[in-house]
């Protein structure tokens, strides 16, 4: 375990997935969602293969003797991206991450409940502590009238979008978890934009529409930036805990803000910092807890080590 790599990796991959966002929420209102997804998927192809190429692995990189394992990756990361885009497309582009951040948190709850890590009651207040910001972010969009047969495409359902895909991108952090105890990280990465391109592409009998040149510029660059984004965090993930690396998902805040101010003129309403900035400190108080816990451990290894004379 090399946790302060799998930590930069995920920083690294926080700042690709906000750049890609930012330029694919400038397609959303002109394209359908699955078609977005679809382009994302494909082009997101083109790093990887160069990665893998570079490594001169290619055909080992993908080898695999657990399909199943990443169909049910690509299957539940799929829907995470497709509801993702569904809320940029309603959503500013801090608040559609802001609402993300539950995900994080949800990890924190699957991971102590399906890979048995262990989770103390510090991390635990932490969670409940962090859920309460992200109700204070959807409060503005949770609406009475929303539970009373007045749900319509707009702000509301964009933020249930965002939710309900937090809970998409947790389950797929799990797994792919899970797989990384077997798979390389570039048979994670490609059978996952192989599925998402094929599971989008069925979308098409909904109607497409062909991109002109500058879009489909703006479809490769997003690509691109989700592919490398995907490379660095599924491999963020085989030097630390899940728990740990998670609430570096928080880091997006910063470079959501500044592309949202400076790309689409959108400031974030004081709600919406209130919360987030409550869910980062909470992120950013479990980090803290963990290396504390961690500095404990090696010392007491150390004495134990001393007095035994090993």
């Amino acid at each position: 375990m090399k946790p302060l790599l799998g930590i930069t990796l995920k920083v690294l991959s926080a700042l690709a997935f906000t750049l890609m966002s930012a330029v694919l929420k400038t397609l959303t209102s002109r394209y359908p969602v699955g078609e977005v997804v679809f382009f994302r998927s494909i082009f997101a192809l083109l790093p990887l293969l160069a990665w893998l190429g570079w490594q001169r692995d290619l055909i080992n990189a993908v080898r695999t003797n657990n399909i199943p394992g990443h169909f049910l990756r690509g299957i539940i990361g799929t829907c995470g991206m497709y509801l993702g885009f569904a809320a940029l497309s309603y959503l500013p582009l801090h608040d559609t991450i802001a609402i993300g951040y539950a995900s994080p948190l949800i990890v924190v709850i699957l991971a102590a409940l399906l890979l048995n890590e262990k989770v103390r009651a510090y991390r635990w207040a932490a969670v409940a502590i962090g859920f309460v910001g992200v109700l204070i972010m959807l409060s503005p969009y949770l609406k009475i009238e929303t539970f009373t047969g007045s749900l319509t495409a707009g702000p509301t359902l964009g933020a249930l979008c965002a939710f309900i895909g937090a809970f998409c991108s947790a389950g797929a952090m799990i797994q792919v978890r899970r797989l990384t105890a077997t798979e390389k990280t570039g048979a994670i990465v490609f059978y996952f934009f192989i599925l998402a391109s094929g599971l989008s592409l069925c979308t098409i009998v909904f109607g497409w529409r062909m991109p002109d040149r500058e879009d489909l510029l703006l479809f490769v660059v997003g690509g691109i930036l989700g592919g490398i984004g995907q490379i660095l965090v599924t491999h963020s993930y085989r030097f630390a805990d899940t728990s740990v690396i998670a609430p570096f998902e928080y880091t997006t805040m910063i470079w959501a803000l500044l592309f949202g101010w400076f790309v689409f003129g959108d400031l974030p309403t004081l709600t919406m910092v209130t919360g987030a900035s409550i869910v980062a400190m909470t992120g950013l108080f479990i980090v803290w807890r963990e290396h504390h816990l961690g500095v404990m451990r090696a010392r007491d290894l150390e004495v134990t080590s001393q007095r035994t004379g090993g």
